[in-house]
């Protein structure tokens, strides 16, 4: 059983989420709401009673440097950049007083100023969970678990801080995960741009550096920690509960776009205890509707403010991914690793959508841990327990497995 610590938390999260996601419920159905109906597609991406972690654009902290960048002027959509200080071939707590190795920047954060220092690391894109309505990529438990990640897994974490409901319902989520890997396709594009103008030489040295050059041909919009570090073609997706599904939809599209995507290719994705549902109930479903955090009840009423009243259903693409006949056949789905908890009533489903890939010869393991809960591996509260830690680094070792430069070496 959870410990007496994870029980007295289960209350009081119940307690404040409940009334939280009720608040929610009641602004969308007051009279002349718009709430909900996707009439401000600017939208929101966080909530103002959650903990925000603050950026540190250097490594000086625990090796991870971080960064927070606006990519939409449409909407609020916003990423926070995990970059490990692996990034660099030598140690870059030297390296920041070191003028020559251009670790350094006029903000007092790190600056890719030198090529010749830079290192080629895998992407993984991640999506918090909070059941649609909650959460942010830079909330305190968000911000400690994309570290964790980005230094075990040895590789950049793009947290995408996708619009919530009900101020914008499905589908503003799910296409903001998708816009974002065409954003990463198009900064590497620009980055390669910049990278063969400034290869040009005169009187044996290049005449303007590398981001110089991409600046007076208007594409200011490169962002240099990724132009100097990321290589797309082993991009992961990683979604945590509801970021579950959006990464699920984004894996599926990304195969659908094929060669549109280049250089960006989705070779695995991570699904950490999805937030998949259905009309008719399983086992646990059953059993387990009252469990520990996040309970039944209260994930009807988030696909509710999530779900358009019009397209409410339990079977609706976005909640039930085993429904046969929905567009791209299963057999297509990138390596697909699926966590899930003893004591979660989503898990029944996420093991029979682990089935069904395995059917299919989709690479598709599972992990289930015994003894856990909903999100025991990212809440914040829990992230310091030897069950969160166990899972980042079982992560880690199955993801090496599709972002080794020398092949398929690392496996179960």
């Amino acid at each position: 059983m959870p410990s007496v610590t994870v029980k007295l938390y289960s209350v009081l999260y119940k307690f404040l989420h409940k009334r939280q996601l009720q608040t929610l419920s009641e602004e969308t159905h007051k009279p002349n709401s718009k709430s909900g109906s996707n009439s401000n597609p600017f939208g929101v991406v966080s909530r103002p009673d959650e903990s925000v972690a603050a950026v540190n654009p250097t490594f000086s902290n625990d090796g991870v440097a971080t960064k927070d960048i606006h990519i939409d002027p449409l909407t609020s959509l916003s990423l926070r950049i995990f970059l490990p200080d692996t990034c660099l071939k030598a140690s870059p707590r030297v390296r920041v007083l070191n003028p020559e190795s251009g670790v350094y920047g006029g903000y007092g954060g790190y600056s890719p100023l030198n090529d010749r220092n830079s290192r080629k690391m895998p992407v993984i894109l991640q999506f918090h969970g909070g059941g649609f309505v909650s959460g942010s990529s830079d909330s305190v438990g968000n911000d400690l678990f994309c570290r964790r990640v980005a230094k075990l897994c040895d590789a950049i974490v793009v947290a995408v801080g996708y619009r919530l409901a009900p101020e914008s319902r499905y589908p503003a989520a799910f296409e903001d995960g998708v816009k974002v890997l065409h954003w990463l396709g198009k900064q590497a594009n620009l980055a390669e741009c910049g990278w063969s103008v400034g290869n040009r030489r005169s009187g044996g040295g290049r005449e303007l550096h590398r981001w110089q050059i991409v600046d007076t041909i208007g594409a200011s919009a490169v962002e240099p920690w990724l132009a100097a570090h990321a290589d797309p073609s082993r991009c992961v997706l990683l979604g945590v509960s509801s970021g579950a599904n959006i990464a699920n939809y984004v894996a599926r599209k990304a195969v659908e776009a094929g060669k549109l995507l280049d250089p960006v290719r989705v070779v695995a994705q991570v699904l950490m205890y999805p937030f998949f549902i259905g009309s008719v109930p399983t086992r646990s479903e059953i059993r387990l509707a009252k469990s520990y955090l996040y309970d039944k009840a209260m994930a009807l009423l988030a696909w509710k403010l999530f779900l358009p009243e019009e397209e409410f259903s339990l079977d609706h693409p976005a909640a039930n991914p085993v429904i046969p006949g929905r567009g791209l056949p299963l057999k297509y789905t990138p390596p697909t690793l699926i966590v899930v908890a003893e004591h979660d009533w989503m898990r029944d489903r996420a093991i029979a959508y682990s089935e069904e890939l395995r059917k299919v010869n989709v690479d598709a393991p599972l992990l289930d841990y015994h003894d856990a809960v909903h999100e025991f591996a990212t809440l914040d509260v829990l992230l310091k327990t030897p069950q969160a830690q166990a899972c980042a680094e079982d992560i880690a070792i199955w993801v090496k497995k599709y972002i080794s430069l020398r092949g398929h070496e690392f496996s179960y």
